[in-house]
């Protein structure tokens, strides 16, 4: 009975320690893109940060970020990723040919997220950068929504 015992907690054991969750997947990283490359496509955008100010909770807010590749070849955005699900980014899927504008277009669910916030939306493209992938910023607060007048009860 101890040798049953004892097998049957080393199988939990080894169980538990191989059944961990895995780490938290960083953001999507770009490709390598060749810096030297002085054709190669570039962004320019408008604002990389937008603030919402103080906005009502229910709707979703939506602004959208325009940008030009000023760069000598096309701009390919292969993904636009958010750091929370409630929000979305929409992107340009076809080539943005160079000295053309596009837009990204992002959507914040604010129903049940009262207070202030701020969200990041990483952009993977073939664009020349400094950095691995371009960052957008959104951020405000969100005020409750008013609460529901009780019904009137009628009277006896």
């Amino acid at each position: 009975m101890k040798k049953l015992f004892v097998t049957l907690f080393l199988a939990v054991a080894a169980y538990g320690v191989n059944a961990q969750a895995p780490a938290a997947a960083a953001p999507p990283q770009a490709a390598p893109a060749a810096k030297d490359n002085k054709n190669a496509p570039k962004f320019k955008f408008q604002e990389e940060t937008h603030d919402f100010g103080t906005i009502k909770e229910g709707p979703v807010a939506e602004t959208t970020f325009e940008f030009k590749n000023t760069g000598k070849e096309p701009l390919i955005i292969q993904s636009a990723s958010a750091s929370c699900g409630c929000t979305t980014p929409e992107w340009p899927k076809e080539p943005i040919l160079p000295g053309k504008k596009g837009k990204i277009v992002v959507h914040y669910n604010t129903q049940g997220r009262v207070g202030p916030f701020t969200k990041d939306i990483y952009i993977v493209s073939n664009a020349v950068s400094e950095k691995e992938r371009y960052e957008l910023h959104i951020k405000g607060t969100v005020q409750a929504a008013a609460a529901a007048p009780a019904p009137a009860t009628p009277a006896k």
